[in-house]
């Protein structure tokens, strides 16, 4: 599942007027395989919740408008959802990660007659939000309990258009997922002209986002990595979202719309990647390790 970096505050009715659901007007909780897991209504707009996984921010959703967005980095990866392929167009995408099922409910409703599948290895959780915040009717996505790693190593090769690894344990990326033999897999299931998306965490000295870019550079011929300023130069913990392809990435029309969003973000390519990674080297399997612990003052301030 995902994790946004502060956590972002986020009650049940329907979805359209296809989907009538149970209203939800106080928070839910329940115990998952990863701790403690609430759905907090949003005080200022009903249908709109955020899940939350031992206190850190996993998804906010909003179930009247799908299209309503936000999380920072999940505005930025709704861009390029947009920018994928020919608007409106059906596409196959590989959510690793669930969450709230916050961005395939965004697909569904932006390229309707897409098949998505959801990987989320918490399956208490699955049932939970599942319970809670359910799917609209023939949205066509699929989500099934698994490890992403496991699940991707069994997908037949160029088979998803587009795959968005959004994995989180608390607030950290587990290791196994961070390595070049795991980034091969993902460019194995991609179709010629697929695109990877990834969403990182890192703080001062981005060693971490630094060395995930060295990572994909040794699979994919293009890459670029979006985040706000702040981050980038390291001022600040954040999240910053990896974007790579087999084949050419809709660069210009990405960083467009993210300089002029409300979490206007820069989108780094070329020569300012080159200086971004400044000799970081490549993470295998051998010596992966977590994202950084965000730093406690992140969520309590």
């Amino acid at each position: 599942m995902g994790s946004a970096l502060p956590a972002v505050s986020g009650m049940i009715g329907r979805v359209g007027s296809r989907n009538p659901v149970r209203r939800l007007d106080a928070r839910a909780r329940r115990q998952v395989a990863q701790g403690t897991a609430e759905i907090v209504p949003d005080p200022d707009r009903p249908d709109s919740f955020t899940l939350l996984v031992e206190g850190t921010a996993q998804s906010h959703v909003d179930l009247a408008d799908p299209t309503r967005l936000d999380f920072e980095y999940m505005r930025w990866l709704g861009f390029l959802i947009d920018l994928a392929a020919e608007p409106g167009e059906p596409v196959n995408v590989l959510h690793l990660g669930g969450g709230a099922w916050t961005l395939p409910r965004y697909l569904a409703h932006t390229r309707p007659g897409s098949r998505q599948r959801v990987v989320e290895i918490d399956e208490p959780l699955i049932e939970f939000v599942r319970e809670h915040l359910p799917l609209p009717r023939n949205a066509n996505i699929r989500v099934r309990s698994g490890d992403a790693r496991e699940v991707l190593t069994g997908l037949t090769a160029d088979s998803v258009d587009l795959m968005i690894v959004d994995v989180f344990r608390g607030a950290r990326i587990p290791a196994h997922l961070t390595s070049a033999e795991f980034v091969a897999q993902a460019a194995r299931v991609l179709r010629p002209g697929g695109i990877y998306a990834a969403n990182l965490a890192d703080g001062p000295g981005l060693h971490f986002a630094r060395g995930q870019v060295a990572t994909a550079q040794t699979v994919f011929p293009e890459i670029a990595i979006v985040a706000q300023p702040p981050v980038l130069r390291g001022r600040r913990f954040g999240n910053l979202v990896l974007v790579a392809g087999t084949g050419p990435l809709p660069l210009r029309g990405l960083a467009r719309r993210t300089a002029s969003d409300v979490f206007a973000a820069r989108v780094l390519a070329g020569s300012d990647l080159d200086h971004f990674v400044a000799g970081a080297q490549p993470v295998t399997d051998d010596f992966a390790q977590r994202s950084p612990e965000p730093p406690t003052s992140l969520f309590n301030g």
